[in-house]
């Protein structure tokens, strides 16, 4: 048998941010209607506990103040390349999926120029100009869609190895008049991936994806504050929460079954499925609806591991801060060994759907 390139993750690091704003923080917010851009007429402890009801947030992780997006996105990577022992200066690109740039501390702004990737590789101050750097937006799924594009450039021989990270600074979008607001939280994960030649499938097995604009786009979008008496020339993350539900539900189980399928693989031999965290209970259903498909049964917290009680949503860094928690003993009852199969898989604005199967080495 002949042996063929494929992109394997040879190292992974995150950064989690050590501010911590648990959910009765929120006590003293003043939140808004989204249809009518009135006060919310119920006690805050009620709307806050049916919010955790609803996606199991108890608490999350904001950054530091001196910190943004790219800060923790070097954070994670300087982690994953400690980790791995493997020298910068050899890296062939750096790629940083996220959603909203550079955001400072005093106002939501964003810094989207230079490149975060380019921020990044400043930050870790690297000199070689042949590292190329660049940043994919592709809303929740960016660091999914990167690592798409990172087996790409390996694949075809044109990279070896490179830096694949997803990170966010979501606490600076929220906007503190919605109820939404307490869903983001901030945070980086990065891995490391290089070509690798095998007889055997390894590593990066198969991909899938979709972007539907005609009827959903507007269901995530950026929009001005909920408050009217708030400056409206400011812009927050906008979420119609039941259509999301609604279209992650309908769309992710047949993305992922599609992945499956390219690589020749029933959901029965899947280990891990590595979902975005955005709500628990969507979460969960989106995972027993690709279990219907195979006509499966169990428990889905057997194999999806959950991180968004303590760490919120994260974004674009859910994924692979996940991925390097259990791979660092970090999660409880969760491992991943060699030759377990994965998924990665994650929906986002856009919107955006995408998953990869992957067989760790």
């Amino acid at each position: 048998m002949s042996k063929e390139i494929y992109t394997v993750i040879t190292g992974s690091g995150s950064y989690i941010p050590e501010v911590v704003l648990k959910n009765e923080d929120f006590l003293n917010h003043e939140f808004y209607e989204p249809k009518s851009n009135e006060l919310i007429d119920k006690p805050n402890k009620e709307i806050i506990d049916k919010f955790e009801e609803i996606t199991n947030i108890n608490e999350r992780r904001w950054a530091a103040e001196d910190q943004m997006t790219s800060d923790l996105g070097a954070l994670a990577a300087k982690d994953a390349l400690e980790q791995s022992n493997v020298d910068p200066e050899s890296l062939d690109f750096i790629i940083v999926g996220h959603n909203f740039g550079d955001i400072e501390s005093d106002n939501n702004r964003t810094l989207i120029m230079p490149s975060i990737a380019a921020r990044v590789k400043q930050k870790m101050k690297l000199k070689k100009p042949s590292i190329v750097a660049f940043d994919v937006v592709a809303g929740c799924p960016g660091w999914v869609q990167s690592l798409i594009v990172a087996n790409a450039f390996i694949k075809s021989g044109t990279y070896k190895r490179g830096m694949v990270i997803g990170a966010d600074v979501n606490s600076r979008v929220g906007d503190p008049y919605d109820r939404d607001c307490m869903i983001f939280a901030d945070g980086a994960g990065a891995v490391i991936v290089e070509g690798k030649e095998s007889e055997t499938p390894v590593g990066f097995l198969s991909h899938s994806e979709r972007t539907d604009t005609y009827d959903w786009t507007e269901i995530l979008v950026m929009g001005p504050s909920l408050n009217p008496n708030h400056d409206q020339n400011d812009r927050y993350i906008r979420m119609q929460g039941p259509k999301v539900y609604v279209y992650a539900l309908q769309n992710v189980p047949g993305v992922a079954k599609d992945a499956l399928d390219k690589a020749g693989l029933h959901l029965s031999e899947i280990k891990k499925v590595l979902i975005h965290q955005a709500n628990e209970k969507m979460d969960e259903a989106i995972c027993m609806r690709l279990m219907k498909l195979y006509k499966l049964k169990g428990d889905v917290k057997d194999i999806m591991p959950m991180t968004i009680s303590k760490l919120g949503n994260t974004s674009a860094a859910t994924i692979p801060t996940m991925y390097d928690m259990i791979k660092k003993n970090k999660m409880n009852g969760h491992k991943i060994n060699s030759g377990d199969n994965i998924i990665f898989t994650s929906v986002g604005a856009g919107m955006n759907i995408n998953a990869v199967i992957y067989r760790e080495p």
